[in-house]
């Protein structure tokens, strides 16, 4: 019997050289998203959750809590992730333009007319981005995430600027709060969470916003029209905590690099198709979608000239250095 205890004293203290290391070695971090289960924003971090937990052999595993499960809102997630109260966050760079100005260049409105734009000017802007969020917000992007071109979505058909006077339309950032008011409408500044009942109550009869979010509320049961209009082009970060991803081991760091880039590569790809997809889901539930006329396009262009010439004086130096070679080379 003594013998059997000592084999087995023996083998726990031979077992706690071994095993327990492998188990110190594990790293659990929670990433936040405030998108729901289904949009492509919350499945392409939980797809970058799962290879980094593949590529790493378990040794960082991230869980990712969505649909803002953690409290977190939108426009306050680039400070959530630079005081560390998460270390790993996606967010909408619209949102935080506020705290960030030269995110607000993402959704500048009408600065892109389709998807081949909103690449260009992301690879223009991407090393700027880089800069001013690890040197100022103290993180690292780890991919971009497109949406697809932001539209209004409404009660009655709009054919024209005329057509947009006195709507009362839910925005999601300040930009487009002012391509709002210069129609002759009124933007709310709602978060997502109360779209829908103040559709329902009728609060606001209009939204400016992508398919995909359309999707997620069920606009087909209070909204009937959606308009194309690619007013901004939306873009997600997801960032992680610079002090947190620098205590990683180098072979962890480089894993989440890569598989960074390699997501960057996929949600860009995924994005025509996401598109497509989500607005037929609403066609098919009784979303009318109006085509948008040369002309009605030329209207907003102009009538939000202003807009834009107004944010270029009050934006960072980085700002006019990013719109500058883009324009060159989407003129090329």
């Amino acid at each position: 019997m003594k013998k059997l205890v000592s084999i087995l004293i023996l083998t726990f203290i031979i077992l706690s050289f071994f095993v327990v290391p492998v188990f110190a070695k594990t790293i659990k971090w929670t990433a936040n998203s405030v998108w729901p289960p289904k949009n492509h924003q919350s499945q392409g971090l939980i797809e970058f959750a799962e290879k980094v937990k593949e590529r790493t052999n378990g040794k960082l595993i991230i869980s990712v809590q969505v649909g803002g499960a953690l409290g977190y809102k939108g426009p306050e997630l680039l400070k959530v992730v630079r005081d560390g109260l998460v270390p790993l966050s996606d967010f909408f760079a619209g949102s935080v333009a506020g705290d960030e100005p030269l995110f607000g260049i993402n959704t500048l409105p009408f600065i892109v007319k389709d998807f081949k734009d909103a690449k260009l000017l992301m690879d223009v802007a991407r090393p700027y981005f880089d800069k001013v969020i690890e040197k100022k917000w103290k993180q690292k992007i780890l991919y971009t995430s497109p949406w697809p071109g932001a539209g209004l979505w409404t009660k009655k058909p709009i054919k024209s600027v005329a057509d947009m006077k006195g709507l009362k339309t839910r925005t999601y950032d300040k930009n487009g709060a002012e391509v709002v008011r210069i129609t002759g409408g009124t933007p709310y500044a709602l978060p997502y969470s109360e779209v829908y009942s103040s559709l329902a109550t009728g609060l606001i009869d209009s939204v400016i916003t992508s398919t995909p979010t359309a999707v997620d509320a069920k606009f087909w049961e209070v909204l009937k029209y959606f308009q194309r209009l690619n007013i901004t082009q939306a873009i997600d970060f997801v960032t992680v905590n610079l002090r947190v991803f620098n205590k990683l081991p180098p072979e962890i760091q480089k894993v989440l690099i890569e598989t960074g880039k390699e997501m960057e590569d996929i949600m860009w790809a995924r994005l025509e198709e996401v598109d497509n997809k989500s607005e037929k889901i609403c066609n098919e539930h009784g979303i009318i979608s109006v085509p948008v006329s040369e002309e009605f396009r030329k209207e907003l262009l102009e009538i939000t000239a202003p807009l834009r010439e107004e944010w270029f004086k009050k934006a960072p130096a980085d700002a006019k250095s990013i719109y500058e070679e883009y324009m060159k080379k989407r003129e090329k």
